[in-house]
């Protein structure tokens, strides 16, 4: 997809962070657009942003684990443009942080719910419709860096995002004959309030977790996303790689040497030579390279491992208050003490 300009957009999660920047990107060139997101709050902000740039934007209050919404939600926007999407960006998501023995089935379930499961929500959603519309089009997931790498305290998220990667590229190759185009954008910090999900946003249901949340490490986790990647830099990067029919958005410079890296390990893991190798690597620091990649991803010198990156520049890094930030709840007993909050 090349041409923007009068076409139909409809984003998940997209009143903030990454899936605002994007109905930014897009409605300036052009399209019409739906904006999807499950926080009033953030759709009435983005709504009045839209109304004073006198764009071509609805709202639709919808949480993508409700399969019957999503299909309301479809029609909606047929009703309101006419037709169904042209481009499909599945970009809502949550996350939350501590040990991964100490996750209960309500982590997995409300986080792999929503960041894998309201992705295939979309997927089956629309994409027979987009077929039926023979229209063409495209359809974007925000995956995460996420997907690349395990997370010892991030594992339903990244689970989630490893899943949604495979799940893009299936369809990548499922759709080529009926002329719809896929892409993975995969960012690692971006400047989002996705860390007010394990507070706000967390339903009742799934409210026994076995991570120590609170709103001091959710402040920090703020300062954090505060360094992050522009969403709208981001939403950019997905635009010429929708334009270049590229499946794969890594969105740095050295993107596709990151994920050679990051897969590497792979064929380590696949002999005993290997694990011995991977063994030893641990004992090392990062290389040089490895260093810059990662500050380049984080938006942040991260070589001061024990401090809160500054926000943009605000100076040197703060020493990092330890607030039991991706620790367990301290009454976990079977979980390494050093692992649970004091």
């Amino acid at each position: 997809m090349k041409d923007f300009a009068g076409k139909i957009a409809f984003i998940t999660g997209g009143a903030s962070g990454a899936g605002l920047g994007q109905a930014q990107i897009f409605s300036e060139a052009g399209m019409k657009v739906v904006i999807a997101d499950a926080r009033q709050d953030h759709l009435d902000e983005a709504m009045a942003y839209f109304k004073s740039k006198n764009a071509d934007v609805h709202a639709i209050k919808l949480d993508v684990t409700d399969r019957a919404a999503f299909a309301a939600a479809a029609d909606e926007t047929e009703k309101v443009f006419g037709s169904c999407p042209d481009l499909l960006i599945l970009t809502a998501g949550v996350n939350v942080f501590g040990p991964a023995e100490a996750s209960t089935y309500d982590d997995y379930d409300w986080v792999v719910g929503v960041c894998f499961g309201g992705v295939v929500n979309g997927l089956v959603t629309f994409v027979p419709r987009m077929i039926k519309a023979k229209k063409g089009g495209h359809i974007a997931a925000t995956v995460s860096w996420g997907a690349f790498n395990s997370g010892s305290t991030t594992a339903p998220y990244s689970a989630a995002k490893a899943g949604v990667l495979n799940l893009m590229e299936s369809y990548h190759d499922a759709l080529k004959n009926y002329g719809i185009g896929v892409t993975a954008l995969c960012p690692a910090n971006i400047r989002s309030k996705i860390y007010e999900s394990a507070l706000k946003g967390r339903p009742e249901k799934f409210s026994n977790t076995g991570y120590n949340v609170s709103e001091d490490t959710q402040t920090l986790l703020a300062s954090i996303h505060a360094n992050g990647m522009d969403p709208r830099v981001l939403a950019d990067w997905l635009k010429k790689g929708i334009e270049n029919e590229q499946f794969l958005v890594v969105p740095y410079e050295h993107g596709p040497r990151m994920v050679e890296i990051a897969v590497s390990r792979f064929v380590d893991y696949a002999s005993p030579e290997g694990m011995k190798r991977l063994a030893e690597k641990a004992k090392q620091p990062p290389t040089a390279e490895e260093m810059q990649l990662m500050a380049e991803r984080e938006g942040y010198d991260i070589s001061a491992r024990s401090a809160v990156p500054p926000a943009p520049g605000k100076g040197p890094a703060m020493p990092m208050k330890d607030v039991g930030f991706g620790k367990a709840k301290k009454d976990l007993d079977w979980v390494d003490p050093n692992k649970r909050m004091n």
